[in-house]
C-alpha cells in the first residue's frame, strides 16, 4: 500500500520536471524554416495543411515566411498589406482557370543562416488549372525550390542557398524582429510547422517509465 500512496507524487514530479524541461527548450531553442499560412480578410492564419495537399480557390491570397521560431504558435506572418485584387490586377480571369495570389517574405537578417542576406519581400500572382495546389502556385511563380527527403520545403526562389528546418539556439537574440518586421505572431494553440513538442515528449515518457521502474520495486518490498 505504501507504494501505491507515493505514486502519484512520482508521476506529479515527472509532469513538473518534464514541463520545465519543454519550457526550457521552448526558451532556447527554434526552428529556422518557411512558414505557411492563409489570409481571411486582412488577417493571417497558419495553414492547416502542406502546400503539396492545399487546394486554393480562385481568388484566394496564401503566404510563406522564413524565420526562425520556436513553433508554429510563435511564428512570424508574412508582412504586406496587398490583397488579392492589388496583386492579380494585371492576371486576367481565363476560363477553368484560378488565380491565387501569393505573399512570399523572405524574412529578416536576423532569420537568415549565416553569410546569407534575404531577398526583399515580394507577391505574386500564379494562374493555375483549377485542381491545382499551393505547391503547384509557388512552382509557376517562385523557382528554384528545394525540398528535403521527406517533402519539407526548404527553399523557395532559392532561398535560402543551404539548410532545412535546422534548429537553431539563442539567434532571436541578435535583434528579432526589430525595426523590420511588424512583429506579429501567430495566434496560441496554431497547429503544423516544426516544433519542441517532440523533445519534450520523449522527456515524459522516459521519466514515466521510470516512475513505473520505482512502482514495481516498492511493491516488491512491500
Amino acid at each position: 500500500m505504501t507504494g501505491g500512496r507515493r505514486l502519484p507524487a512520482v508521476f506529479l514530479a515527472a509532469f513538473v520536471l518534464c514541463a520545465g524541461t519543454g519550457a526550457g527548450q521552448a526558451q532556447a531553442a527554434g526552428y529556422r524554416y518557411w512558414s505557411f499560412w492563409d489570409r481571411d480578410g486582412d488577417q493571417w492564419a497558419y495553414a492547416t495543411q502542406g502546400p503539396a495537399t492545399a487546394r486554393p480557390a480562385d481568388g484566394d491570397v496564401q503566404g510563406f515566411r522564413f524565420a526562425v521560431s520556436e513553433n508554429s504558435g510563435a511564428a512570424a506572418r508574412p508582412r504586406g498589406e496587398a490583397g488579392f485584387a492589388t496583386i492579380c490586377a494585371s492576371t486576367p480571369e481565363r476560363d477553368g482557370r484560378k488565380r491565387v495570389a501569393l505573399v512570399i517574405d523572405f524574412g529578416t537578417g536576423a532569420d537568415a543562416p549565416s553569410s546569407q542576406t534575404p531577398p526583399r519581400p515580394r507577391t505574386a500572382c500564379a494562374s493555375l488549372s483549377r485542381d491545382a495546389t499551393t505547391a503547384d502556385a509557388l512552382a509557376a511563380v517562385a523557382k528554384p525550390l528545394r525540398y528535403d527527403t521527406n517533402a519539407l520545403l526548404c527553399a523557395i526562389d532559392g532561398y535560402p542557398a543551404t539548410g532545412c528546418g535546422e534548429q537553431v539556439a539563442g539567434e532571436r537574440d541578435k535583434g528579432g524582429e526589430g525595426a523590420e518586421d511588424s512583429g506579429e505572431q501567430a495566434q496560441p494553440g496554431s497547429d503544423g510547422g516544426p516544433s519542441l513538442g517532440l523533445a519534450a515528449g520523449g522527456t515524459a515518457v522516459a521519466l514515466l517509465a521510470a516512475a513505473a521502474v520505482l512502482q514495481a520495486r516498492r511493491r516488491r518490498h512491500d
